[in-house]
C-alpha cells in the first residue's frame, strides 16, 4: 500500500509539472517595444519594456498596463498613465513583432504602429 501510495503520489507531480510547463508561452521573456505616432498630436515616440509571462504581458511599473499573447502571436494590450491611453494589437514572432495603436493624450487623438525586440 505504501508502494502506491508513493507511485500515486509521483505520478500527481509529474502531471502538476506537465500542466505548469504547458502553461509557459512561446514568447515568455523582456521584450522592448517603441509606439511611433503617424497621426495626431501626442509625441513622436513612447519607449517601455515589458514582460510577458505565461502570455500575459506586463510592465513593472504602470498598473494599469495589460496585455495578452496568444500561442499564434497575436497580441493584444491596453495602457493608461494619467490623461494619456493606448490600446493596440498586432502579432510577435520569435524575437520581433509589430502592430497598430491608438489612443489619446489629453483631449488629442492619435494612432500609429509598434514595433518589438526580444531582449
Amino acid at each position: 500500500m505504501k508502494k502506491l501510495l508513493t507511485c500515486v503520489a509521483a505520478m500527481g507531480c509529474l502531471v502538476a509539472l506537465h500542466s505548469i510547463a504547458q502553461a509557459r508561452s512561446a514568447f515568455d521573456g523582456s521584450w522592448d517595444l517603441v509606439f511611433v505616432t503617424q497621426r495626431g498630436t501626442c509625441d513622436p515616440t513612447y519607449n517601455f519594456t515589458v514582460n510577458i509571462t505565461n502570455g500575459i504581458v506586463t510592465h513593472p511599473n504602470l498598473i494599469r498596463f495589460g496585455g495578452y499573447v496568444a500561442r499564434s502571436g497575436a497580441v493584444r494590450a491596453s495602457v493608461t498613465v494619467q490623461d494619456k491611453f493606448a490600446s493596440g494589437s498586432g502579432r510577435l514572432s520569435s524575437n520581433s513583432g509589430r502592430g497598430r495603436w491608438s489612443g489619446h493624450s489629453g483631449t488629442a487623438r492619435c494612432s500609429g504602429y509598434w514595433t518589438a525586440q526580444r531582449n
